[in-house]
């Protein structure tokens, strides 16, 4: 062995037992339906700023076991609503519970990655869909997200995003617990930009996710306005890029009311894109929820739809 080599391996061991040393179980904080939280505190990145992680295990975990992993973004609105900026929250541990218990999923741990409030916007923005745009256009991008306060504007920060989660986050997970490391057992949700940054995961690192549900997802990229040029790019990036159907499940949804009012007219469009990449039913949904607005109660109302697809029994 190299000693570069050696060094390398040193330093990841050290950082590996730092990090594992600062998980603190946080379930008796919260509300919930079963299973336990564990905290890692301002996970530490050389990629991203660093923020909280949360690891959702079911009441009956053990390291006998191995369990596919659901890495969802903005994770503090996830588990509880007591802490949240709008008392809302997506029922995961709850939709977890009951979907096991009726056998409609596979056993699975799920990773809430906290989002960093003034950076999310730039974390989530699906970075080489910039690159479709023209010259003209990404001024204009620019300059009304520098009016709307939208840090795409200082930097874009989705691919050191990515980075970070699978050079450094994915990797802990799976030195740490006991998983199914493979892609056909490792997946990401999210919803309105966390669509776009799941969609953008799957699409820039095909090898390691095997899926995502991007609930409600924000396909204007920034306020919604006409005659915006960011969802003809973002299409044309996954028209270029996604990945093989045969490997891949992607879900799908939005509501019609408040921001997602702005959402339908993209329907048809992303159907006939993931049709000529030879997605069907089985591994592509893209579902409408009439009355459903754009926030937590209408996504914990519907996450049970999402989690059954990706974490189906008949596809482990």
């Amino acid at each position: 062995m190299s000693r570069l080599l050696f060094l390398l391996l040193f330093v990841s061991f050290v950082t590996n037992h730092a990090i594992s040393q600062n998980i603190k179980v946080v379930s008796a904080e919260l509300s919930l339906a079963g299973g336990q939280i564990q905290r890692i505190q301002k996970f530490p990145s050389e990629f991203v700023t660093p923020r909280n992680i949360d690891i959702w295990l079911p009441e009956n975990y053990t390291k006998t076991k191995s369990y596919a992993v659901l890495y969802m973004h903005d994770g503090k609105m996830l588990f509880d609503p007591s802490d949240t900026w709008n008392s809302q929250e997506w029922g995961v541990d709850e939709a977890m519970v009951a979907l096991t218990a009726k056998g409609l999923i596979r056993d699975a741990i799920v990773v809430g990655i906290w989002n960093v409030p003034e950076q999310r916007h730039a974390d989530y923005f699906p970075q080489k869909a910039f690159e479709f745009l023209s010259e003209s256009d990404q001024r204009k991008v620019l300059d009304d997200a520098g009016k709307s306060n939208l840090s795409i504007s200082m930097k874009f920060s989705a691919d050191n995003y990515l980075k970070f989660l699978v050079n450094e986050l994915k990797p802990f997970i799976d030195s740490n617990y006991s998983t199914l490391k493979d892609r056909k057992n490792t997946f990401l949700a999210g919803s309105s930009m966390g669509g776009l940054i799941s969609m953008y995961a799957v699409t820039e690192y095909p090898m390691v996710f095997g899926g995502a549900a991007c609930l409600s997802t924000h396909w204007p990229g920034v306020a919604p306005a006409d005659n915006n040029p960011v969802p003809e790019a973002i299409f044309k990036y996954i028209e270029a890029n996604f990945p093989n159907a045969s490997d891949h499940k992607m879900y799908f949804d939005y509501g019609t009311e408040t921001l997602d009012a702005y959402y339908p007219q993209y329907a048809s469009l992303l159907d006939s894109i993931f049709v000529l990449k030879g997605y069907g039913q089985e591994n592509y949904l893209n579902l409408k929820f009439e009355g459903d607005a754009h926030d937590e109660n209408s996504w914990r109302n519907r996450i049970e739809v999402p989690l059954t697809f990706l974490l189906s029994r008949s596809h482990e």
